[in-house]
């Protein structure tokens, strides 16, 4: 009779360590991926600039009302002089971007902000200032010229390299709406000198992509040997039409 007991006490001891084992299992960790701060109403946009300690640039774009149109504001906060000023202006277009550059190398840091809109092309409209002790100046943005907006359609691609900034946008075989990619890329580069911004191209336009520029056709072996065939019969057949003449006029 105590064997038996025994062996029901062993069996339900067993079973609780089995519970007891079961229960130590860590739950699998969840990945959680942060949400993106939401921006209240009528803010549109935000994007804190942090040019070095105590020196933060916080953009924003506002406005109620309107889609393409708002205006922007750049919240300069020097914490270390416990100093803070803001820069405003109207928006035209989508801020989809800001920039920190310093392309003068003179320590002041040039806060630029990219914006997008759409009519017949996906434009783009580029805003930028150059803040020092006196306060932010405005940098008027330098106009693409005829040959460098040969075949622009917009979607251009921002972004800083080696303290300059870059500018990259496919090619199409024209400007209007029909036009296609002709899968080449155009890539500039602005400078900053007393405050005038300046553009340089760094690619070139490949001969090889159909639209850009085309390679002169050179006429084949056959279309030669025919045009020569043609010509060596006409001189023929004016040849016997001479000889006809002279020989009537003797008669």
């Amino acid at each position: 009779m105590f064997n038996k007991y025994q062996l029901y006490l062993s069996a339900f001891v067993g079973s609780l360590l089995m519970v007891s084992c079961g229960n130590d299992k860590k739950p699998e960790a969840k990945v959680v991926t942060p949400k993106k701060p939401v921006v209240m109403v009528p803010f549109r946009f935000h994007k804190l600039v942090e040019v070095s300690p105590g020196q933060d640039y916080d953009v924003l774009s506002w406005g109620r009302g309107a889609t393409k149109t708002g205006a922007f504001e750049i919240l300069h906060s020097d914490s270390v002089a416990a100093k803070f000023t803001t820069t405003t202006g109207d928006l035209v277009g989508d801020i989809v971007d800001a920039y920190n550059s310093d392309m003068d190398l003179d320590g002041n840091p040039e806060i630029i902000i990219q914006a997008k809109g759409k009519d017949t092309i996906n434009y783009t409209n580029m805003y930028a200032f150059e803040f020092n002790n006196s306060g932010a100046h405005k940098l008027e943005f330098p106009r693409l010229n005829k040959s460098q907006r040969a075949g622009y359609r917009g979607d251009d691609n921002f972004y800083i390299k080696d303290g300059k900034l870059i500018r990259e946008f496919p090619i199409y075989d024209g400007n209007t709406k029909v036009a296609k990619p002709t899968g080449a890329k155009r890539q500039f580069e602005y400078d900053l000198h007393g405050l005038e911004l300046s553009i340089k191209q760094l690619t070139k336009d490949s001969t090889n992509v159909k639209g850009v520029q085309k390679e002169p056709v050179k006429a084949s072996t056959s279309d030669n040997k025919t045009s020569t065939t043609k010509k060596s019969k006409k001189n023929t057949e004016e040849h016997h039409k001479k000889k006809k003449r002279r020989h009537h006029r003797e008669e």
